[in-house]
């Protein structure tokens, strides 16, 4: 345990040494924010495929219960129940293509995380860093409860529950609670709470700001205290179904369709069904959920009592409960949409619910088709305050602010950009596979071989894992 906490303190001290322009000391908010003891509960364990390169390298860390896949090293770093998902990493003879130039990947890409300490964060996509190609790095950084770095190299940073860092390098950064930043690169910014900030320079600027008081509601974070609010608690309340999943090793095999695929690591309650071509990923939680032909739910995603009709992604970190979806419809990162079982929720199709969107009713209210939809929403003024039909935003040529949202460049383009990205996104995950071509995540990941590996038990080194190479 001596060893652990030498480490905790030097993995704060570093990234404090990156934010001093910020003034920002990451000490009180994670200072027994996770009991370092409770890193000897739980094994971490990492996964063998065909498709993915078999190269893990664990030196100098703690790792309890984490998830790895694919490429990844790991130095100086500690990392609880997190999932570094490398599935979409890149891979050598692939070309990446930056703007006008088209880059030929050398070597199959990694990840590289070091002096970090990640809780419960997913870590996905591929490194959009034309500077580091073959290497995703996470670098003196910080992340805490159900944070996603997704796509984005982080040097220097930190991260508050619930946000989310999304194809964009960040270094010397700050990202709030339930913040989420989609801006291609950024460095020395403190982003507060609440916000949601999507930009393309000389394209466009999507900026939301949720209203603090209304949002602490939902989820708050403040030094010497964990994470506190309804979506926290919502969360908490299903912790014990995800027990078993993870103490019993030969659990009873749950049947899906041939061209579907469903994570070891998942919980499926009863009453749910799984279509073709669906994806489900670890620690996602259904219960009395359907899903059509090349839906998919992501990592701590939550589908309850709810139906969704057929290609539709519901992004990590996201819930939906008590509501009725229609086709195409996209539901964001770490988005809370709560109907209730008197007044369900209702979607249109080929609409797009921002990420996180916050929609929690008490009436009975329903999304138009092919509508954007962002912010806080609790009844229908809300709803007409913070959502605009797609045909609509896409004629927005200079600037539009309605309510708390205000927007700078060209709809058309926005509106094709989230277009391009959710097809990306279908067709990486197997949505559209036909039998024999376009195979995805739902096809490849069906056969998963999963190996544990344990700490050292007590005494100066407790909590630590020896160092251990594992390759082809």
């Amino acid at each position: 345990m001596k060893e652990l906490k030498a480490l905790f303190d030097r993995i704060a001290q570093r990234t404090n040494i990156n934010l001093r322009e910020l003034h920002f000391d990451v000490v009180p908010f994670i200072k027994n924010l996770i009991p370092l003891q409770q890193m000897v509960k739980f094994y971490a364990f990492y996964g063998i495929t065909p498709h993915h390169p078999l190269d893990f390298q664990f030196r100098h860390s703690s790792l309890a219960g984490s998830y790895f896949l694919g490429k990844c090293r790991a130095l100086n770093s500690i990392l609880y129940k997190s999932d570094i998902r490398g599935d979409e990493l890149k891979q050598q003879g692939d070309v990446f293509s930056y703007r006008q130039f088209e880059i030929p990947v050398s070597q199959n890409e990694g990840f590289d995380i070091e002096d970090s300490y990640l809780v419960k964060t997913l870590v996905h996509n591929f490194s959009h860093d034309p500077e580091t190609l073959e290497t995703f790095f996470i670098k003196d950084t910080i992340s805490t409860h159900y944070a996603n770095i997704h796509g984005s190299p982080c040097d220097g940073s930190f991260l508050g529950p619930f946000a989310t860092v999304d194809l964009t390098t960040m270094r010397d950064s700050v990202i709030g609670t339930f913040s989420y930043v989609q801006t291609g690169e950024i460095a020395h910014v403190n982003v507060g709470p609440g916000t949601v900030w999507i930009r393309n320079p000389g394209e466009f600027n999507f900026l939301y700001r949720h209203p603090l008081h209304k949002l602490s509601d939902y989820i708050n974070f403040a030094a010497g205290r964990p994470p506190q609010g309804f979506i926290i608690d919502f969360v908490d309340d299903r912790k014990g179904s995800f027990q078993r999943v993870f103490e019993v090793v030969n659990l009873e095999p749950i049947p899906v369709p041939r061209s579907a695929s469903l994570d070891r690591y998942a919980v499926v309650k009863p009453k749910t069904q799984i279509g073709e071509n669906v994806l489900v990923a670890q620690r996602a939680f259904l219960q009395n959920a359907s899903l059509g032909k090349g839906a998919n739910a992501q990592e701590n995603c939550y589908i309850v009592n709810s139906r969704l009709t057929g290609n539709n992604v519901t992004a990590h970190g996201a819930k939906i409960i008590e509501a009725e979806l229609g086709q195409n419809v996209f539901v964001g990162f770490n988005s809370f949409l709560r109907g209730r079982p008197d007044c369900r929720l209702t979607i249109g199709k080929d609409s797009i619910v921002l990420p996180h969107t916050i929609i929690d009713i008490k009436q009975p209210l329903a999304v138009p088709a092919e509508h954007f939809v962002w912010g806080l929403i609790t009844n229908q003024a809300d709803l007409e305050s913070n959502s605009l039909a797609l045909s609509d935003f896409s004629k927005i040529d200079g600037g539009l602010v309605q309510g708390n949202m205000s927007f700078e460049g060209r709809g058309a383009r926005f509106v094709a950009a989230f277009r391009e990205r959710i097809h990306h996104i279908l067709e990486a995950n197997g949505a559209f596979f036909d039998g024999t071509s376009n195979k995805g995540h739902a096809q490849r990941n069906q056969n998963i071989s999963f190996n544990t590996i344990q700490p050292y038990p007590n005494g100066d080194l407790g909590c630590m894992y020896p160092t251990i190479i594992i390759k082809t």
